[in-house]
C-alpha cells in the first residue's frame, strides 16, 4: 500500500514511469499501477453497488514505452481483486470509455495507460464509468482508497478484445450515416487524399481502419506506427513541429485535408488543402459551424482564452459564446451544466483541441471531432465546396503570444491570487482599460485605441505555481504595447518570475 496523493493531476494519475531522465526519479511504478487499479476496483464496487466478482473492467494504454508493463500490472491489480479484465492493448482514450457503452463491450469500469502528450519518461492512468471519466474528488477518493486494506489474492478471469476495431468500426457508420451518400455509401470518401500524423501514438488506427474503408487516399499520412520514443515530434496539435508536419504533408502530398492527433486521441487539429491550420480558434470556429446547424441558438462553451473575434463568428452563426475556465474537464461540465438547466450546449471545446460534443457522450475524442469534419468536407464536395469556405469570415489577429510567470514562494495560490487582486484593483483605476464584465478566470482587459487594439487575459495555472499571460492585438506591433502596459503594473513583484516579459520587451 503507498501514498499516492502526489501522483494526482486534476482528474488523472500522473507521474514519471521510465529512469533515464536527470531529476525525475521513478513513482509511477508497477507496484503503484497494481494498487491504484485495486483501489479502482474497490471504488466501483461500492460505487455500483455490485460485489467485485461481478464487475467487468477494461485496460487499454497508448504507445509508451512503459505502457505494456504498466498496464499488465493494472490488470494484475483488478485479477487480484477478483474482477475481470478485459485486455484491449494498444487503444485510444475515448475507445477506452467507449469500451463501456459500445455493443459486445458494455465494461462496468475503464482503465487507459497514458500521460497525453507529455515526455517519454512519464505516464499515467485515466479511470472511467459508464458516466464518464472520473473527477478531481474521484481521483481523491480513489488515492485515500489506496491507503488502506486492498482485496487482492483472487485469480478472476482476464481475456482480450480488439476494441480499437469494434471502435473504429463505429466511426466508419457514423461518417457512412452521416455523409448519406446512397451512390457511394460504403466509400463516401472515394476521391478525397488525407493525410493523417498520428505522431506515432495510438492514432494511426484512423488512417488504416477508418479513412481507409471509406474510400479516402492515406498515402501522404506520416508517423502511423506506434513509437513510444516519439522519434519525429511530440504527438501535440498544439506544438508548433507537430502542426508543421501535417502542414508539410498536405502540401507535399496535394491532399484535401489534413488531421493530427495526441498520443491517446482524446485531441486532434486539422490542415485545410492549402495548408493553413485548423487549430485552436479555427478549430472551434469550425466545428461550430457544424454543431450550430442541428442546434440554432446553441451555447458553445470555451476556454479563458480564445479570441474576441471567435465570439464574434459564434454570434453571426447564431450561437452564444460561453468563454469558461481552462481545462477540459472545467468546460465539459460546464457544457453538461448548462444543457441540465435547459440551455442548449452542443458543444464544449479547448483550444487546445479537447472537444466534447453532447451528441457523443460529452466525450472528448479527437478522433470523433475527425469525423464530423469529415462529414462536413464530404456534404460540403456535393455542392462544390470546401471546408476552408466555412472559416472564410472568421477575423483572426494579428499578433498573439503566451508568457508564463512562475511565482517563486511555497504557497503560489494565495500569492497569485494577491497579484490577481491587485491587478483588479489596478485596472479599474487605468482609463482606456475595459475589464470584461463577465469573467471565470483570472482577470480580461481589452483595449480599443488605434495600435493597440486587443486584450489580456492573466490568470492562475490550473495545477503548477505559474501565472500565463495571454495577449492578443489587432495590430502589428500592439501585443508589445500592451505588454508594456501590463510590465507597468507586474513588475513590482519581485517572487514574480517575468523574465520571460522582459525578454519579450527587448529589457
Amino acid at each position: 500500500m503507498g501514498d499516492y496523493r502526489a501522483l494526482q493531476n486534476g482528474s488523472d494519475i500522473r507521474g514519471v514511469a521510465l529512469e533515464g531522465v536527470a531529476g525525475e526519479p521513478v513513482n509511477l511504478t508497477e507496484q503503484a499501477a497494481r494498487e491504484l487499479a485495486a483501489a479502482f476496483a474497490l471504488w466501483l464496487s461500492q460505487k455500483t453497488g455490485k460485489p467485485l466478482p461481478q464487475l467487468t473492467v477494461s485496460v487499454g494504454r497508448d504507445s509508451r514505452l512503459s505502457g505494456p508493463a504498466l498496464l499488465a500490472a493494472a490488470a494484475e491489480g483488478l485479477q487480484g481483486a477478483g474482477v475481470s479484465v478485459v485486455d484491449c492493448q494498444m487503444a485510444s482514450t475515448p475507445a477506452m470509455f467507449m469500451s463501456t457503452v459500445l455493443p459486445g463491450h458494455g465494461y462496468d469500469g475503464a482503465i487507459m495507460i497514458t500521460a497525453s502528450h507529455l515526455p517519454y519518461n512519464r505516464n499515467g492512468l485515466k479511470f472511467f464509468t459508464r458516466e464518464g471519466g472520473l473527477e478531481h474528488e474521484d481521483i481523491e477518493a480513489l488515492t485515500e482508497l489506496a491507503l488502506g486494506e486492498l482485496p487482492s489474492g483472487q485469480s478472476a478471469p482476464v481475456r482480450q478484445a480488439d476494441l480499437i476495431s469494434d471502435y473504429a468500426l463505429h466511426l466508419v457508420k457514423k461518417i457512412r450515416e452521416g455523409i448519406d451518400d446512397p451512390d457511394h455509401y460504403n466509400q463516401p470518401l472515394q476521391g478525397f487524399k488525407i493525410a493523417v500524423d498520428a505522431g506515432n501514438g495510438a492514432g494511426g488506427f484512423f488512417a488504416q481502419k477508418v479513412l481507409c474503408p471509406l474510400g479516402a487516399d492515406v498515402s501522404a499520412s506520416r508517423y502511423l506506427d506506434p513509437d513510444g520514443r516519439f522519434p519525429n515530434h511530440v504527438p501535440n496539435p498544439e506544438d508548433p513541429a507537430a502542426m508543421q508536419s501535417i502542414i508539410e504533408a498536405v502540401k507535399e502530398g496535394g491532399c484535401d485535408l489534413g488531421l493530427i492527433f495526441d498520443t491517446d486521441v482524446d485531441r486532434a487539429g486539422a490542415v485545410d488543402r492549402n495548408g493553413k491550420e485548423i487549430n485552436r480558434n479555427r478549430l472551434i470556429a469550425l466545428l461550430s459551424c457544424i454543431v450550430l446547424e442541428d442546434c440554432p441558438g446553441g451555447t458553445i462553451v470555451t476556454d479563458s482564452v480564445t479570441s474576441s473575434h471567435l465570439g464574434a463568428f459564434i454570434e453571426e452563426l447564431g450561437g452564444v459564446h460561453h468563454r469558461f475556465k481552462r481545462g477540459y474537464k472545467n468546460v465539459i461540465n460546464e457544457s453538461i451544466r448548462l444543457a441540465k438547466e435547459g440551455v442548449p450546449s452542443p458543444l464544449a471545446i479547448e483550444t487546445s483541441g479537447h472537444g466534447a460534443l453532447k451528441e457523443n457522450y460529452y466525450l472528448d475524442d479527437g478522433a470523433y471531432l475527425c469525423a464530423k469534419i469529415l462529414i462536413k468536407a464530404a456534404t460540403l464536395r456535393q455542392v462544390g465546396k470546401t471546408i476552408d469556405t466555412l472559416l472564410a469570415d472568421l477575423q483572426e489577429p494579428a499578433e498573439a503570444v503566451e508568457l508564463r510567470f512562475k511565482i517563486k514562494v511555497p504557497d503560489f495560490a494565495a500569492y497569485g491570487k494577491q497579484v490577481l487582486a491587485d491587478l483588479e484593483s489596478y485596472v479599474d483605476a487605468q482609463p482606456g482599460w475595459e475589464k470584461a464584465p463577465q469573467n471565470y478566470e483570472g482577470i480580461r482587459v481589452s483595449f480599443s485605441d488605434e495600435g493597440e487594439r486587443g486584450w489580456f487575459l492573466l490568470r492562475m495555472s490550473l495545477h503548477d505555481p505559474i501565472l500565463p499571460l495571454n495577449i492578443e492585438s489587432d495590430d502589428c506591433g500592439g501585443a508589445k504595447k500592451i505588454a508594456e502596459k501590463v510590465y507597468g503594473f507586474i513588475q513590482r513583484y519581485d517572487q514574480l518570475d517575468i523574465q520571460p516579459l522582459k525578454t519579450y520587451l527587448g529589457l
